[in-house]
């Protein structure tokens, strides 16, 4: 009797635990919210190290000039002869499927390349996966707003 009884109790409090962590890995919109602050903030403070690990190696960058950039080329290039004032997503939209994700919204940057300043306004969709326990970009795509 006190086998069962034990038996019982330790599968209750299996369930109950696994219960947590399956509503823990859930992810969320804020979540999302968050991978796109850490990626503005590491894009605009030059942190290499920090924009490796939020990208997927195989990730592919394509600029508002229709330019497209490998993770290893898109790191160069933000080390390169780039000043980042502004890095800034607003209007926020987040679909989420299993270990995939699209967000979309409104990005403005500005700053100064080789000498010269820019601004840009752009919608933006990122794609992000989750590889390896991790979420990882693994493609942008930013669009220009037509001036008014």
């Amino acid at each position: 009797m006190a086998a069962r009884t034990f038996l019982t109790l330790g599968l209750f409090i299996l369930g109950i635990l696994v219960t947590q962590n399956v509503a823990q890995e859930k992810p969320t919109t804020a979540m999302f919210r968050d991978l796109e602050a850490q990626w503005a903030d590491a894009y605009k403070q030059r942190q290499a190290s920090a924009l490796a690990s939020l990208m997927a190696n195989d990730c592919v960058i394509t600029t508002e000039d229709g330019a497209t950039y490998s993770k290893v080329v898109f790191i160069s290039y933000n080390m390169g002869p780039l000043r980042v004032d502004a890095a800034e997503t607003s209007d926020i939209k987040t679909r989420i499927y299993d270990a995939v994700a699209v967000v979309t919204g409104n990005y403005h940057e500005s700053g100064e390349l080789s000498g010269k300043p820019y601004d840009y306004r752009d919608k933006v969709t990122n794609v992000w996966m989750k590889i390896a326990a991790k979420w990882q970009l693994i493609a942008s795509q930013r669009t220009p707003i037509p001036k008014p």
